[in-house]
């Protein structure tokens, strides 16, 4: 097996990852927020474990993306459903996507209620959740159209 492979297996498998940890961080955060629950070190460590699964799946693309037969920057790059969704559409949208749970995490840290804290979480990581869930989703519309 060669080190593109590798590094692509890794890449599929490690988003089951980052799924689980930011869909638990956004339900204990629902919960905490909807519920008026304490904001304990469970639910910090949590959210900070979806952040760096997130970020740990932003390092393995990059190097994929370097690697990736389906990467092109040529005239044809954009005629092309699958090297348009892999050179520019997936890498955008989950970009957008980190920046929101990274946003999310942060602004959690400062404040001091709460309620205000499993909110911002809460708001941050959906909005991040269907934005990967919608970008994944375009990259398998080539697909399901043929």
């Amino acid at each position: 097996m060669n080190a593109y492979l590798i590094i692509k297996e890794l890449h599929s498998g490690f988003r089951y990852i980052v799924f689980i940890l930011v869909l638990v961080a956004i339900i204990q955060s629902l919960l905490g927020w909807l519920g008026q629950k304490p904001y304990t070190p469970l639910n910090r460590k949590i959210n900070l474990f979806a952040l760096i699964s997130a970020h740990t799946q932003l390092l393995i693309g990059i190097v994929l993306f370097f690697m990736s037969p389906l990467v092109a920057f040529n005239s044809d790059t954009m005629k092309n459903e699958v090297t348009r969704y892999f050179t520019v559409e997936h890498w955008v949208g989950m970009i957008i996507a980190i920046v929101l749970i990274t946003i999310g995490h942060s602004k959690s840290k400062k404040i001091i209620l709460p309620e205000s804290k499993h909110r911002t979480v809460a708001i941050y990581y959906i909005i991040a959740f269907l934005i990967i869930v919608a970008t994944i989703m375009a990259g398998h519309l080539p697909v399901l159209g043929s």
